[in-house]
């Protein structure tokens, strides 16, 4: 098969990811909430759905698909921003553990309104098996890149 700009892959994967971060940045809820990304938006999400387990800098890593350097950026940011703090772990001086600040969980349930509506939109017209099959060729996708860089190391 031929591969055009309008057959390409990762350039339709890129053009909705475009959308969804214009969507998630200019959303009439994160416009409220000044210096915060959708970046940062979806790693405070990510804190918080993990509850009382601990959340490192490398747990961002792997599940954003993010370099340690990136991560190491964003994480700085957002404590400048006062979204999070880093705390020292018992046992280990060098570990810290990301935490979410009082000013970050207000933000949260505005947050999950917007996410949730945003997930509502992408997924209108599409049944629940169209759906899974969906999320079968994006992680299908997902392990094509993971063994093509492990071929290159």
């Amino acid at each position: 098969m031929e591969r055009t700009i309008e057959r390409s892959i990762g350039n339709a994967i890129r053009v909705l990811s475009n959308m969804i971060h214009r969507e998630i940045t200019n959303s009439p809820g994160m416009k409220l909430v000044e210096r915060v990304t959708g970046t940062n938006a979806w790693i405070i999400g990510y804190i918080a759905q993990q509850g009382e387990n601990d959340v490192f800098q490398r747990d961002l890593e792997q599940k954003f698909g993010i370099t340690r350097s990136t991560a190491s950026k964003v994480v700085n940011l957002m404590v400048q921003k006062g979204l999070i703090v880093r705390e020292k772990v018992p046992g280990d001086a060098r570990l810290k553990k990301l935490m979410l600040t009082n000013r970050s969980r207000e933000m949260l349930d505005m947050m999950d309104k917007e996410f949730q509506s945003l997930e509502d939109t992408l997924a209108d017209g599409f049944t629940s098996e169209e759906l899974d099959q969906f999320f079968g060729y994006i992680h299908r996708m997902q392990n094509n890149i993971k063994m093509r860089e492990e071929k290159h190391l």
